[in-house]
């Protein structure tokens, strides 16, 4: 959750409208949710666009094999897949081969992408927002136009008017 609210809060500092920044995050998520490797296995993914900057950015990848790491290393499960004789397939085989989970790093390291990635979004959101301080007066007095004043002059204001008659 936090690492959702974090994304929004960059998005929404770059995005001016309310509206178009829930867009604008809601797509952000759909994509990254698209290629984290739930819907298609990874292996499965067109390498160009999804596998490679998609898949490892997304943090759903990390949110999705930190638990299943949790709940299959150490057990094992009999099998019928093998023509009717009792085999052993343990959970690191389950992840590696039907999954495709990443196995080379522990549950604990998804974790610390997690956190890392929320600290990473907090920083950025800080430097937008710095930036967007220091730059937006300059640009707004770079591109307005001070009004012309427009001055009355009297000639000699304490003289009345002279009538003739």
């Amino acid at each position: 959750m936090m690492l959702v609210e974090s994304l929004m809060m960059t998005v929404a500092s770059i995005v001016p409208n309310f509206l178009m920044g829930i867009i604008a995050g809601g797509g952000i998520q759909g994509l990254m949710m698209l290629g984290s490797g739930f819907f298609r296995l990874p292996n499965d993914l067109p390498k160009l666009l999804w596998k490679y900057p998609v898949y490892y950015i997304a943090f759903h990848k990390y949110a999705y094999q930190g638990p299943y790491k949790n709940d299959y290393e150490g057990l094992y499960f009999s099998s019928d897949q093998t023509g009717g004789l009792d085999a052993i397939i343990s959970g690191e085989e389950i992840l590696r081969d039907e999954f495709q989970v990443e196995m080379g790093y522990s549950k604990w390291v998804d974790l610390g992408i997690l956190l890392g990635m929320v600290v990473v979004y907090r920083v950025l959101f800080l430097v937008i927002i710095k930036t967007v301080e220091k730059v937006k007066p300059a640009i707004s007095k770079f591109i307005s136009v001070k009004p012309q004043q427009m001055t009355q002059v009297m000639e000699n204001p304490t003289a009345t008017a002279v009538h003739m008659s």
